[in-house]
């Protein structure tokens, strides 16, 4: 598709400005200055290298074998999990292969105890043979054997529903969400692409939208009820066990076939505390016509029975969650750094190619594509690859809070890295293809991203967008006044992220090969510029 140009008036544009930035404190103020340009005045694109970065990338690439040996072999990786220490070793001799410099696991907090599912199997019996699909909740126990249980409707909400269920469940498998909805759109419709008005309307939306909390985590980790008697997850929980369920039954997927579960409620607040887990009740998430099948027989007064064997694996110790970290050196600016990176972490159902499986095999592909075309950067090129962004982005947070400090709290100030530091860009939001980048409010890069993107103009990498997006990893770096960047990908039909559906049959490896190109040409220029990429205005709250 084309491009399309956006004009702002001179006024226009310093209102946006003034009244989208105000999170850093004076002293953090940046100077702007101009990117490296050409004589004609114009930002400096090295084609000959983007030359050599297409033909590497799009003529031997190696993303899809890369792909398919973490979706493949090493599967999902739950936080902290043993899967995920296995992944981490391969990880960091990956980018030994490479040829990366200083690989290491770097740890970040303690996250409390390992936990993996080895096996998962759930039955219906009666009044109906039927082999059911669900999968455990993380940090949850399991059945101690295989179970043969009797079903029960049990979805408490209010103080009140629990009375009429009091010494009524013990021992059984109790239901304990309304009937799934099932989003038939997705036969009817699938996942459109964005088409020429969206992209144009996201080019044109000049105005920052006010700030507010973000949509993914504020679902997934949701405040309090403001109704006292509303019960949280967490007391339905407990509510279950102190009553002696066998195991809690849900269903929070409306997509036909796909089971999607997280994490045991309250498992963030005691820190993934193996007490909390052994004490608790197995939970099993199924997929949303398997679980309203047993509730609507159950809602005929038909009796329901059931067979499920849940077994995990649970550590007995705490221990340190980690990032995973390399280098391609730099050369003349050596000490200043630009970061490219992905979450390696994910939940525990299916490999999650798209999330974020997908993200770290570009990341590792455009790192690749930079050393085997001989690239010497003047800044050094950091990869990171994260881990506990599920939870909330802790890796990452961790690791600026540690690395660069933070401008907005006069107690912990900035470290010298935060001076050096130009840039971090990074791909989650799926496997879809490139079509632009977002600015994340920041106007000061708009022209030098333009000139950085005409090369892939080719490839439909064509839209600049001022808005942010947010609920992943380069949010810390931006909350701290540090430019990060998410790129604006496609939307891409057929992927199952955070489901068991989520394998590398369904993934886009062409629009991956495309990313990962584009991914090496961007951070080859940001660590080529003779200035670092500027920031954003600031000035501090009153």
């Amino acid at each position: 598709m084309r491009s399309h140009s956006v004009l702002i008036s001179p006024t226009l544009l310093l209102s946006v400005i003034a009244t989208s930035l105000s999170v850093l404190p004076l002293g953090a103020l940046t100077q702007v200055t101009s990117p490296q340009e050409n004589a004609g005045g114009e930002v400096a694109v090295d084609w000959d290298v983007v030359a050599q970065i297409r033909e590497e990338g799009l003529q031997r690439s190696q993303i899809a074998n890369t792909l398919s040996y973490m979706t493949d072999v090493l599967g999902a990786r739950l936080t902290n999990s043993i899967a995920m220490d296995n992944a981490q070793r391969w990880a960091v001799e990956e980018m030994k292969r490479i040829g990366m410099t200083g690989t290491n696991r770097e740890p970040f907090m303690e996250y409390g105890v390992s936990w993996d599912n080895e096996y998962v199997s759930i039955h219906l019996l009666e009044p109906d043979y039927q082999p059911m699909v669900g999968y455990p909740i993380a940090h949850t126990p399991g059945t101690n054997g295989k179970q043969e249980l009797q079903a029960v409707i049990a979805d408490v909400r209010t103080r009140q529903d629990l009375e009429t269920l009091e010494g009524k469940i013990r021992g059984m498998a109790v239901l304990s969400t309304p009937p799934a909805i099932i989003d038939l759109s997705r036969f009817e419709t699938g996942t459109p692409r964005r088409n020429a008005q969206e992209m144009r309307e996201l080019a044109e939306a000049v105005v920052p939208p006010p700030p507010g909390p973000d949509p993914y985590f504020s679902r997934l980790y949701p405040d309090p009820p403001q109704n006292p008697d509303v019960l949280t997850a967490a007391e339905r929980l407990a509510f279950y066990v102190k009553e002696g369920v066998a195991v809690v039954l849900e269903s929070s997927s409306g997509w036909p076939g796909a089971v999607r579960g997280f994490a045991r409620p309250g498992a963030k607040i005691d820190l993934w505390s193996r007490d909390a887990t052994m004490s608790s009740v197995p939970i099993v998430a199924v997929t949303p016509e398997h679980y309203n099948r047993m509730y609507r027989i159950l809602r005929r007064g038909i009796p329901v029975s059931l067979e499920v064997e849940v077994r995990n694996t649970h550590g007995t110790s705490v221990e340190q969650a980690s990032n995973v970290l390399g280098e391609i050196p730099g050369t003349d600016l050596a000490q200043e750094v630009v970061m490219i990176g992905a979450h390696f972490d994910t939940w525990h159902a299916s490999p999650n190619a798209s999330d974020n499986t997908s993200g770290v095999a570009v990341v590792l592909e455009a790192a690749r594509i930079l050393k085997a075309i001989g690239a010497e950067p003047r800044r050094t090129i950091r990869v990171a690859l994260w881990s506990g962004e599920e939870q909330g982005l802790y890796g990452s947070r961790a690791y600026v809070r540690e690395h660069f400090g933070n401008p907005n709290d006069t107690n912990i100030g900035t470290t010298p890295e935060y001076e050096t530091f130009s840039a971090y860009f990074n791909q989650d939001y799926g496997p879809g293809q490139y079509r632009g980048i977002w600015l994340q409010e920041n106007e000061h890069v708009r022209q030098i991203f333009k000139a950085w993107m005409e090369p892939f103009h080719d490839m439909g990498m064509t839209t600049i967008s001022l808005q942010g997006v947010g609920s992943t990893d380069h949010v810390p770096f931006d909350n701290i006044g540090l430019p990060a960047f998410q790129f604006l990908q496609a939307r891409v039909g057929g992927t199952g992220g955070h489901t068991n559906l989520d394998f590398f049959d369904t993934v886009p490896i062409e629009d991956l090969m495309k990313n990962a190109v584009i991914m090496a040409s961007f951070a080859y220029h940001a660590a080529m510029v003779d200035e670092r990429i500027p920031r954003k205005h600031t000035i501090p709250h009153n």
